[in-house]
């Protein structure tokens, strides 16, 4: 509440009393009035109590008791709910201890409804509507185009209402929103929510985002950069209205650099990056040069006269971290990745990036939360030239644990033979996402369970695979394939030549078409399905226990075990009765028959702790928490053949193993 109370009044000197008031300061919550609030609840949600007992959503409960009451000790409510609970019910019986059954829930969508959800977010099916609805303005109480001074901090100076007047005449009080990557990495999973964010916003409010590249720092970009960064976002489900780079708006930016210094708020420093560096840095004595001293160092900064690390322009400006004139542009001998070596001065992401949002008159300048303390500094650059100012918003960062996702440590990955590149499917970059079969979809509605957070998430890998098994169980057709293939020789065949067996490609759902799948007196299973000695609780296929071949219509038993020299069982001879006059088995397994040969990767996590990086988790560093089990590599699995036509990123579900998606390594005749 206190860090609440601070963020939103950031200007105006403290007020004791009223930041004590809204921190509960001297609050006392009596066990009274807790026992009432949770009467009241209690009282509220009683018929449904009664009708489900222990299987209703105690924390439902909880959570209503905490809303009436805000301060008072979560554990003191969760003991009165506890103890109102069972005065009510009773203690538990057994059918409270059985496990709910699962209900499908049906939920019948209008069709003009499901049209509207599609068209709205593009690829993104009916769940991420949530996110849209979340940044539809009101969970987020952001300012209205045009009316950037109704928010807490923003600077009004005499000619603000006149600049608002123009932009809003320039874009015609449309949303304005932009995502802004530095080119020098691929997009991580902690820009998926950025992307979601920015382009979430603008789209959710009939609003336009520009995908605009920070690209003012020459020595890292690369061209393979931009391209995948801009693949991401249209493989998210965005379209840019415009693809801009900070570079289109070099010459603008140096006018404006000038214009600077001639208003006497910026000068030509000559202090050394360490100089400069750290907390407390002295001032610079060059802080007060004349004005027509400062034009002509910086001409001759921009004619090269001047060494790296030899003169900045510095802006006359204290931010919000006590961070004393920031530099406003550096001397680099490097050529520019579209500008060629037009320039050697280089402007900085503090003066260029509030500069290129006036530019595109964006509205909603949203960042992550570690750029807060440069919010003064965009507000006070705008004002200092009198160019329009957006407002500059802040959300939470979104991390995911047992992973790292900085680029130099992504490098050392691929340097060390770690990983194989940047788009290994153990790593949680996008394109790594996309080829381990993560669906776009998933990672869209993932975002939007974490929601429009202020704060940081960090959340576990796992909720980002249940997001994708929601949406591959609805899109991956179903396969049979065997990854330990054991063969099994059907003596007793019921026909001559093969018969065809229609598996059907969503079970729950036969109107979504059925595949063929060959059935001969040659199948194979998993060798896992069978065991020679049968135990306690082992329902598969045993000498005496015989088990169904699913979809086929057939039971089998064994008759014969054929091993090698060394007793491993390379065979079986079984014979088959049909299933309709056949004793009902004890369970059903998967087989294949005249398979496609295939490689099977099967991948684990990466690092083997939560924190690879946190030095007290593992004092090694992070290349020593690889997990050496990462990745298992399965050269002569079996898969039906109705994956045979399948393209790289074509998902399937391989019945009773799990969730598969075609490599891109893939080529004709090796899937």
């Amino acid at each position: 509440a206190a860090l609440e109370y601070v963020r939103s009044h950031p200007l105006e000197p403290l007020d004791a009393a009223d930041f004590e008031r809204a921190c509960g300061v001297g609050v006392c919550v009596t066990p009274e009035q807790i026992e009432e609030a949770v009467e009241a609840v209690i009282g509220k949600h009683r018929a449904e109590l009664l009708a489900e007992r222990y299987h209703f959503n105690m924390g439902l409960l909880m959570g209503e008791a905490r809303s009436r009451l805000r301060w008072a000790d979560g554990k003191t409510i969760k003991n009165e709910v506890d103890l109102q609970v069972l005065h009510l019910l009773g203690p538990k019986t057994e059918a409270d201890l059985e496990k709910k059954p699962k209900t499908a829930k049906a939920r019948p969508v209008p069709a003009e409804k499901q049209k509207e959800a599609v068209v709205e977010n593009g690829e993104v099916g009916m769940e991420t509507r949530s996110l849209l609805e979340q940044l539809r303005g009101e969970a987020l109480k952001f300012h209205k185009p045009g009316e950037n001074y109704k928010t807490e901090g923003y600077v009004v100076t005499p000619n603000t209402m006149a600049l608002l007047k123009q932009h809003l005449a320039i874009t015609g009080g449309q949303v304005r929103t932009r995502f802004p990557p530095e080119p020098n990495g691929i997009l991580h999973i902690g820009h998926a929510k950025a992307i979601n964010f920015n382009f979430g916003y603008a789209k959710a409010n009939g609003g336009v985002c520009f995908l605009r590249y920070d690209d003012t720092n020459p020595e890292k970009e690369e061209e393979k950069y931009f391209t995948a960064i801009r693949e991401m976002v249209e493989w998210l489900g965005y379209q840019p209205y415009a693809v801009t780079h900070a570079s289109d708006y070099f010459d603008q930016l140096y006018t404006w650099a000038l214009e600077l210094i001639r208003r006497g708020q910026a000068y030509v420093c000559h202090q050394k990056v360490e100089e400069i560096k750290g907390h407390n840095p002295p001032p610079s004595p060059w802080r007060d040069r004349p004005v027509e001293e400062s034009l002509l160092l910086f001409e001759d900064m921009r004619k090269g006269k001047f060494g790296e690390g030899e003169a900045t322009l510095r802006m006359k400006l204290v931010m919000e971290d006590g961070k004393m004139d920031p530099v406003a542009y550096r001397v680099k001998f490097t050529p520019h990745h579209r500008t060629g070596d037009k320039w050697c001065i280089y402007p900085t992401y503090d003066y260029t990036h509030c500069l290129c949002d006036s530019i595109e008159h964006i509205t909603h300048s949203l960042c992550t939360k570690e750029f807060q303390a440069r919010r003064s500094s965009y507000f006070w650059l705008c004002n200092a030239l009198d160019v329009y100012c957006p407002v500059q918003w802040e959300y939470g960062r979104l991390n995911l644990l047992y992973t790292v996702v900085s680029k130099r440590k992504i490098i050392r990955l691929v340097e060390t033979g770690a990983v194989r590149d940047w788009d290994d499917p153990r790593l949680f970059t996008l394109t790594a996402l996309r080829r381990r079969g993560f669906p776009p979809e998933a990672i869209n509605n993932f975002c939007a369970r974490v929601g429009v957070t202020v704060a940081q998430a960090t959340m576990e890998p796992h909720l980002l695979e249940a997001c994708a098994r929601e949406v591959l169980n609805e899109q991956a057709p179903r396969a049979m394939a065997v990854l330990e293939p054991l063969k099994v020789t059907i003596t007793n065949f019921p026909a001559l030549k093969a018969l065809e067996v229609l598996a059907p490609n969503f079970p729950a759902d036969e109107s979504r078409g059925f595949h063929k799948v060959p059935f001969q007196p040659t199948v194979y299973i998993e060798e896992t399905d069978f065991r020679e000695e049968v135990d306690k609780g082992y329902k598969r296929l045993a000498p005496g226990q015989p088990v169904g071949l699913r979809h086929a219509g057939y039971v089998i038993a064994v008759q014969n075990i054929i091993k090698d020299a060394s007793g491993r069982v390379i065979e079986l001879e079984v014979t088959c009765t049909k299933s309709d006059v056949a004793e009902k088995p004890k369970a059903f397994i998967h087989w294949v028959s005249e398979p496609l040969a295939c490689e099977v990767r099967l991948y684990e996590r990466l690092f083997l702790h939560k924190n690879p990086e946190d030095p007290s988790e593992v004092p090694g560093g992070f290349l020593s928490d690889l997990n050496p089990d990462s990745l298992r590599v399965v050269h002569n699995a079996l898969v039906d053949g109705s994956v045979l036509s399948a393209r790289p990123f074509d998902k399937f579900q391989f019945e009773r193993l799990g969730y598969f998606s075609v490599d891109p390594d893939s080529e004709e005749g090796k899937v």
